[in-house]
């Protein structure tokens, strides 16, 4: 079973041009060390608790032998005839006094911080000291400036991990940089322009390249994009870290599921990172409340309860920062002013859960939602009903057979939306004032679609990223195809001689592909021009695993 479940581009710029591989110095090797303490501390909590529950305990007493009894505490197995083994001295090994922690070499890997140190410094030690990377080294991890990064959640098999891509344009080239493995299953990911370090931020205007991570768990894991081979995140925002959050140490989770004012109880389902106030993180979850976190302190800030099922999806308004919009399974879309957490806000209903809601980038007077009956419906923030089920959309459209899991609208390009779904096709719609066409329907061999999203760059205004079920990622060229030329003449670039669509794959080893795919990496039927009689029968032999909605999570 593969599965992406999520994806983000990275705005150009950004990245570093060498990563940083990690490194464990003195600080880093303690503060594992007590992660490692706290988690085999929670272990035997719960293996104490699990015999407890079972009544165990009484029997294990009775069994036990007596205590003292040097006979029953040791092996009658002597070793004394073999002449091997006399120098460890095993049948007297229970007498021997205990000694203190910081004595016994090699008690365990973070036991014996003096000895770590001096091997890594020894530099006559071919064995452990690294040698200096060769120029070519450098040159595969390096990120040139005209790069884009993709951030792909994604399960593989019982694996979940960040797979890391580098998008180059020019060379039509597709490919994991890097991955970061990951607790549970990944439900969103968002990318963060700051740095944020297990003591906080490196101040509101530090620039940096992380990725905020959601996952089945409540808390939020927070990562250096900028590093390779990271251990542990930079920093936890939930239950798991510690009262002191500049400092990410797990500790005994609550077994209770009460909601409350601090961190989530439950799957984390979306999270929206504020651009303006960039040190604002918003969170929605499964336990039906909506958290605002200051990214400065690692700490939730704020609270919301505004809707009564779980919380799906996320948007603030780039015009008013400080309007967020979310929706819900209780089918309700709500505009919220978070400086007035308990004012009454604003409230949309549609017909069915909501999947995604989104601004029109280009005029954020109104903002569009998706649903699971496979509806795109468009509101206008100006006209509020007085009760959900009073709601009247600009237009809606029933842009697909399933649920519309993912869509977006093109940053660049004013009018032109793609949609994403479970019937497994991709579709692009060109938006009019009396509503949205459709330009083209593909189906781009990625199974089911749970990402579909366009990249944040002038430069390649028109790509798009596609993923779903199958564990493949695609990157396609929208302004290659026939149809989008036509529509978005004036917008679309100038191309010489008979072009083809272009597609940028790289699939999951799993994955088995209909056509063929040349050197480069892009399937042959990418040349073929599509329009909305396409096949759409491709994948019908995949997995039912792979099938699975990740609604359900």
């Amino acid at each position: 079973m593969s599965m992406i479940t999520a994806a983000q581009w990275v705005p150009r710029g950004f990245a570093a041009p060498f990563p940083q591989k990690y490194t464990l110095d003195e600080a880093e090797y303690e503060r594992i060390a007590e992660l490692a303490q706290l988690q085999l501390d929670d272990a035997e909590e719960d293996l104490k608790e699990a015999q407890d529950d079972e009544g165990d305990d009484d029997a294990m007493v009775d069994d036990a032998p007596a205590k003292g009894s040097k006979k029953n505490s040791k092996s009658e197995t002597k070793y004394n005839d073999d002449e091997d083994l006399k120098e460890y001295n095993l049948d007297d090994y229970d007498d021997e006094e205990e000694k203190p922690v910081e004595e016994v070499q090699g008690l365990s890997m973070f036991g014996n911080m003096k000895s770590l140190s001096y091997y890594g410094d020894n530099k006559d030690d071919p064995y452990i000291t690294l040698k200096d990377e060769d120029d070519e080294e450098k040159e595969d991890v390096q990120i040139l400036a005209t790069d884009n990064l993709i951030l792909s959640a994604k399960v593989e098999d019982e694996m979940a991990h960040l797979e890391v891509y580098v998008y180059e344009d020019a060379s039509d080239n597709l490919y994991v940089h890097h991955d970061i493995m990951l607790p549970a299953i990944p439900l969103a990911v968002e990318w963060i322009d700051m740095r944020v370090s297990n003591h906080g931020t490196e101040g509101s205007d530090a620039r940096g390249n992380s990725v905020a991570v959601a996952t089945m768990d409540p808390d939020i894991e927070i990562w250096d994009l900028d590093t390779i081979d990271c251990m542990y995140p930079n920093a936890i925002l939930g239950p798991s870290a510690e009262s002191n959050p500049s400092i990410v140490k797990p500790k005994k989770k609550s077994k209770s599921k009460k909601t409350n004012d601090s961190y989530h109880v439950d799957a984390v389902l979306a999270l929206a990172a504020n651009r303006k106030h960039r040190n604002l993180l918003a969170s929605a979850s499964a336990d039906k409340t909506v958290k605002l976190w200051d990214l400065n302190t690692a700490k939730c800030a704020k609270s919301y309860s505004h809707h009564t099922d779980k919380v799906c999806s996320l948007a603030w308004h780039t015009v008013e920062p400080t309007v967020l919009l979310s929706g819900s399974y209780d089918r309700t879309i709500v505009a919220a002013d978070m400086r007035a957490p308990d004012a009454k806000a604003p409230r949309w209903g549609v017909e069915s859960d909501v999947e995604n809601v989104k601004w029109n980038t280009h005029d954020q007077n109104y903002f569009f939602v998706s649903t699971e009956g496979g509806a795109v419906h468009y509101f206008d923030v100006r006209n509020a009903p007085s009760s959900p089920a009073a709601s009247k959309s600009v237009w809606t459209l029933q842009a697909h057979d399933e649920s519309v899991s993912s869509f977006d609208i093109n940053p660049i390009i004013p009018g032109f939306m793609a949609t994403g779904s479970t019937d497994r096709t991709v579709k692009l719609w060109n938006i009019q004032a009396s509503g949205p066409s459709m330009v083209v329907s593909r189906n781009l061999d990625v199974g089911k679609v749970f990402a579909t999203t366009f990249a944040p760059d002038a430069e390649v205004g028109f790509r798009l990223a596609v993923a779903g079920s199958s564990g493949s990622m695609h990157v396609w060229d929208t302004s290659t195809n026939a149809a989008v030329r036509k529509v978005f003449a004036e917008r679309v670039p100038e191309q010489t001689g008979d072009v083809e669509d272009r597609l940028v794959g790289v699939d999951d080893d799993e994955s088995s592909s209909s056509e063929e795919e040349d050197e480069g990496g892009v399937p042959a039927q990418a040349g073929a021009e599509d329009d909305e009689d396409d096949d759409e029968d491709e994948d019908e032999d995949e997995d039912d695993e792979d099938d699975e909605d990740m609604e359900e999570a």
